[in-house]
């Protein structure tokens, strides 16, 4: 194949409309757990390690409603140390928060050494849902795209390692989330009225997020992007690429020895009677 053609290839499949589903097999169940086993494993190396180093580390996720960003900061979170790993997902500003410097809100929440923070959403909702919907005015928007970029540099120059990730799901198989959120009681109140009113602004999200990566994808920080049609192969290639991202060593302590516990001496418990109990209804 000539390099001209070779070139054109590689341009169609980078403008892969967002809204193609690939056809691939699904992922063996045992296969995807006994993975993300592995990989849980070793998200706890690197807890440690940031522990140890004093590092300063930022995850974004930021996407469509139903991507899976849940999902994935979820089986991230599930085997650490909330002192260590903390996720951030903020509410709607307060009238006092609309009122400050935007990236003000946000500040609060980085990280100090030995600490690693996820953002379920970010400062880039005035990027997202504030602009399509129009909770910001054109001149906040514009603000925010030229100070974003400058922003996360001074993060960075600070010491602060910050990876940014787009989960990228298809107008089908948001759908399909969506249905399935809506027969189960256990999930239906993920679906805000925001989110429904999403719907109808699939071409403007389109739109805002190829004018936000066209800002803020710079070199120091660059977005990362997530194919997530299949939630599992999403999961998995996040947590690996992470992993990827900051350099770690080994440092799981030796195995612990417990030590002989304190001998019953002179200790009387007190009558069962006179504490109470929760009803043993299984």
């Amino acid at each position: 194949m000539s390099d001209k053609k070779k070139r054109n290839k590689s341009l169609k499949a980078d403008s892969k409309p967002e809204t193609q589903v690939a056809e691939t097999h699904k992922l063996n169940k045992k296969f995807y757990e006994a993975e993300l086993a592995k990989l849980q494993i070793e998200l706890v190396k690197l807890q440690e390690w940031i522990k140890a180093k004093g590092l300063k580390v930022v995850v974004i996720f930021e996407g469509r409603d139903a991507a899976g960003k849940g999902g994935v900061i979820k089986r991230i979170t599930q085997s650490l140390n909330p002192r260590v790993c903390r996720v951030i997902a903020l509410g709607t500003p307060t009238e006092r928060e609309k009122t400050q410097w935007y990236f003000q809100r946000y500040i609060p929440h980085l990280p100090a050494a030995g600490e690693m923070i996820l953002f379920d959403r970010s400062w880039y909702n005035r990027a997202g849902v504030e602009r399509v919907m129009g909770f910001c005015t054109d001149e906040e928007y514009r603000e925010f795209l030229r100070s974003c970029p400058e922003f996360e540099r001074m993060l960075i120059r600070s010491g602060i390692i910050l990876i940014k990730y787009w989960f990228s799901v298809s107008d089908e198989e948001q759908e399909h989330r969506f249905q399935a959120r809506i027969q189960d009681p256990t999930k239906r109140w993920k679906l805000s009225p925001m989110d429904l009113k999403s719907r109808a602004k699939w071409v403007e999200y389109s739109k805002a997020k190829d004018e936000m990566f066209a800002y803020t994808d710079i070199k120091q920080a660059p977005w990362y992007v997530v194919e997530a049609d299949d939630k599992k192969r999403a999961r998995l290639n996040c947590i690996s690429h992470l992993l990827s991202q900051i350099p770690y060593e080994d440092l799981t302590p030796a195995k612990i020895k417990l030590p002989p516990r304190q001998r019953n001496i002179g200790y009387v418990r007190p009558p069962i009677s006179d504490q109470t109990f929760v009803p043993e209804k299984y």
